[in-house]
């Protein structure tokens, strides 16, 4: 049985014009909060709430190390990325 317990996403806003990338072992809780402004800091002052992107990990250290990968990317490598999965950039299901 594979048990994915880590998730690495990206949120972006309506505008998908911000983005941001990280990392959580309950992605229903986590987005939940982003959308309702109860994480304070960058995506609460941004608006940024919309999921578009998500990879899933058994490991916390694969994750996290995905995540600061991902982080360190360029603007256009993270687009690509999303577009690989989600071309639209719809709001993904959690």
């Amino acid at each position: 049985m594979n048990a994915y317990n880590f998730y690495v996403y990206i949120l972006t806003n309506d505008y998908n014009n911000v983005m941001y990338i990280g990392v959580t072992n309950d992605l229903r809780r986590r987005i939940s909060e982003h959308k309702n402004g109860i994480v304070e800091g960058f995506t609460k002052r941004y608006n940024v709430h919309k999921l578009v992107y998500v990879e899933y990990y058994q490991d916390i250290r694969t994750a996290t190390a995905r995540e600061k990968q991902l982080k360190g990317w360029k603007r256009d490598k993270k687009n690509a990325l999303v577009e690989s999965k989600n071309p639209q950039w719809r709001e993904l299901p959690v």
